[in-house]
């Protein structure tokens, strides 16, 4: 049993094999779900992390912008944890 197949029809099932493969491997290969800046927002504070060097800024009172205080500062200097010996 000869199978023949014409130059269309192998174009065709290389395209659709080609398209087939691309998208199997489209996904990204960083899968981190932490992005760079977190922020949560509390009863009257809102503070934004950067979660890679430990820096943050607190807003004081969201609700009145008159007022509103930003404060910034670092994890590490601020919130230091004590040494195992």
């Amino acid at each position: 049993m000869k199978i023949i197949i014409d130059a269309k029809s192998l174009l065709i099932g290389a395209l659709i094999a080609s398209v087939a493969f691309l998208s199997m491997g489209n996904k990204s290969q960083t899968t981190n779900d932490t992005g760079k800046f977190q922020t949560q927002i509390r009863d009257n504070i809102v503070i934004i992390t950067n979660t890679q060097n430990g820096d943050y800024i607190i807003a004081t009172d969201r609700f009145d912008v008159n007022k509103n205080r930003w404060i910034s500062g670092e994890f590490n200097k601020s919130f230091r944890g004590e040494k195992s010996r």
